[in-house]
C-alpha cells in the first residue's frame, strides 16, 4: 500500500555560539555543548516534558562514554523520557544526514515530529593509547590480586603511554583534508587572491548579520558566550595576504592559510521538524519546509577532489527533483575551505566535469556567487563537523523568510570523499 507522503516543516532551530577550539569552551563537552543547543530549542518553543518522536545527531570526535550522545543530552534538555535518542556519523554531514533521516520518517508518517542535531569539541577530544597499553589497562581492570596487577606491566616501557591524538589524516590516503584541498585547488586553477577574497566576504558578511539582528534569534548563550568568536569584522586583504599557507609550506606553490580554511572549532546546533499537522496542533511556527536531500561519495583515494562528492549529490538530487539551477534562490554550500566553494561552483559550469562525473550532457550551469551564502559561511562562523549542518539548514530556513525567497540548496562536504544535499523551501 501506498500513502501520501506529508510534508516536512522546518519549525525552527537553536544553537549555541561556536568558538574557536581552546578558547570559550575549554571546560565543555561535546554532551554539555549538545544539551545547550537542545535546550535552546526546548526554551525556545516550550518542549519541556513533551514527547519528541526521536532525537537524531551526533558528533565526529567522540568519546567512548558518549556511546548514545543524542538520547542523552535529549533527557539532559528536558525533553520527556519517552523521547528516543538515535546517534549517526557521516563526518561533517552528520546533521544534515540525520535531518534528512528524520524528514523521511515524518514524510512516510512513521513519526510526527524529530529533532536533528550535532556537536563537536576539538577542547575535549578524546586521547587514546595504542594497543598495547590499552591491552594492558583492561587486563588490569580484570587482575584480582596484587600479583596479577604486578603481572600486567612486566615488559612494559614508557613508549607505550605516548598517546594517539585525533588526526583530520584520511586514513586511505594519509593526507590531511587541507592536503587534499591543496590538489583540489590546483587542479581547478584557484589563485591565492581568490581564496583571501572570497575568505574576506564570508567574514564581512557574517558581520553584518550580526549587525542587523540575524543571528538573535538563532543563538542562545552557552558557558558565559554569547556570540560565535572567529569573526572578524576588522579583517582585510592585505592581512590576509601576509599569512603563510598552512598544508603546502615546502612547494611554494601553497595557497590554503588559516585566513581562507575553517578553523578547528567547538560548538552545537539542532533543529526541529514536524509535520504539518504536529506544528499546527501545537500552534507552533512552521519556517519551510525540507523538500528532499542526497548523500553520494566518490573514489578520492585515486584521483577524484576528497571535497567534490557533494557535486555528485546535488546533480543526482536536481535530476530526480526535475529542477536546475534556475529553479534555485539561493544557495548555502559549506565552507570547509574558500577553495571547496570556489572549485565546487567551477565544477558546476565545467562541461568536462560535467559529462565525465555528473553523466549529464550539459553542464548544470554557473551560479550567480551573489545567491551564494548571503550571511557568510563556515570560514567565518568556524565548523564544529558534526554541527554545520544543523546551523546551516536553521539559517537557510530563516534567510529565505528574510529575503522573501522560495527555494534553497544546501551543499555539505565530508570527511572520507562524501557530500550530502537538501533543498528548502518557504512554501
Amino acid at each position: 500500500m501506498t500513502k501520501t507522503q506529508k510534508r516536512v516543516a522546518i519549525v525552527g532551530s537553536a544553537r549555541i555560539p561556536f568558538c574557536r577550539a581552546h578558547t570559550g569552551y575549554v571546560d565543555e563537552t561535546n554532551l554539555s555543548m549538545m544539551t545547550g543547543a537542545l535546550k535552546g530549542l526546548v526554551d525556545k518553543y516550550k518542549l519541556k516534558d513533551t514527547h519528541i518522536d526521536e532525537v537524531m545527531g551526533g558528533v565526529v570526535l567522540n568519546h567512548s562514554r558518549d556511546f548514545n550522545i543524542a538520547r542523552e543530552a535529549a533527557l539532559n534538555a528536558g525533553l520527556a523520557p519517552s523521547t528516543p535518542g538515535t546517534t549517526v556519523q557521516i563526518a561533517c554531514g552528520t546533521s544534515l544526514q540525520a535531518a534528512l533521516l528524520v524528514g523521511a520518517k515524518i514524510a512516510t508518517g512513521e513519526i510526527e515530529s524529530g529533532i536533528t542535531c550535532g556537536a563537536d569539541s576539538v577542547s575535549d577530544s578524546p586521547i587514546v593509547f595504542g594497543p598495547k597499553f590499552s591491552k594492558r589497562m583492561i587486563k588490569l581492570s580484570r587482575a584480582k590480586t596484587l600479583g596479577q596487577k604486578l603481572g600486567v606491566f612486566k615488559g612494559f616501557n614508557f613508549g607505550e603511554v605516548v598517546p594517539n591524538a585525533p588526526s583530520t589524516a584520511e586514513p586511505r590516503t594519509g593526507l590531511s583534508m587541507g592536503q587534499h584541498c591543496e590538489l583540489m585547488a590546483r587542479e581547478w586553477g584557484l589563485t591565492r587572491e581568490e581564496q583571501d577574497e572570497w575568505a574576506l566576504g564570508s567574514h564581512q558578511k557574517a558581520a553584518k548579520a550580526y549587525e542587523e539582528g540575524f543571528h538573535d534569534d538563532l543563538i542562545v548563550p552557552h558557558a558565559g558566550i554569547v556570540r560565535d568568536n572567529n569573526v572578524r569584522a576588522d579583517s582585510s586583504l592585505e592581512k590576509l595576504a601576509s599569512l603563510k599557507p598552512s598544508f603546502d609550506r615546502k612547494s611554494g606553490h601553497g595557497t590554503l592559510t588559516a585566513a581562507n580554511s575553517t578553523p578547528l572549532t567547538d560548538g552545537a546546533a539542532s533543529v526541529l521538524l514536524a509535520s504539518e499537522e504536529w506544528a499546527k496542533e501545537r500552534g507552533l511556527p512552521i519556517l519551510g519546509y525540507l523538500r528532499t536531500g542526497a548523500v553520494s561519495a566518490n573514489d578520492f583515494a585515486h584521483g577524484d577532489g576528497l571535497l567534490m562528492a557533494p557535486t555528485i549529490a546535488v546533480s543526482n538530487m536536481l535530476a530526480r527533483e526535475e529542477l536546475s539551477f534556475a529553479d534555485i534562490d539561493l544557495f548555502e554550500i559549506h565552507e570547509a575551505f574558500a577553495a571547496v566553494l570556489l572549485c565546487t561552483v567551477k565544477a558546476f559550469a565545467d562541461k568536462t566535469y560535467n559529462k565525465q562525473v555528473l553523466g549529464r550532457d550539459k553542464p548544470l550551469g554557473k551560479i550567480d556567487l551573489k545567491k551564494v551564502n548571503l550571511t557568510g559561511s563556515s570560514v567565518a562562523y568556524g565548523h564544529p563537523f558534526a554541527a554545520t549542518g544543523a546551523r546551516i539548514l536553521g539559517a537557510t530556513v530563516n534567510l529565505l523568510e528574510r529575503e522573501k525567497k522560495e527555494r534553497a540548496l544546501i551543499s555539505v562536504c565530508t570527511a572520507g570523499g562524501q557530500g550530502v544535499a537538501a533543498i528548502i523551501e518557504r512554501n
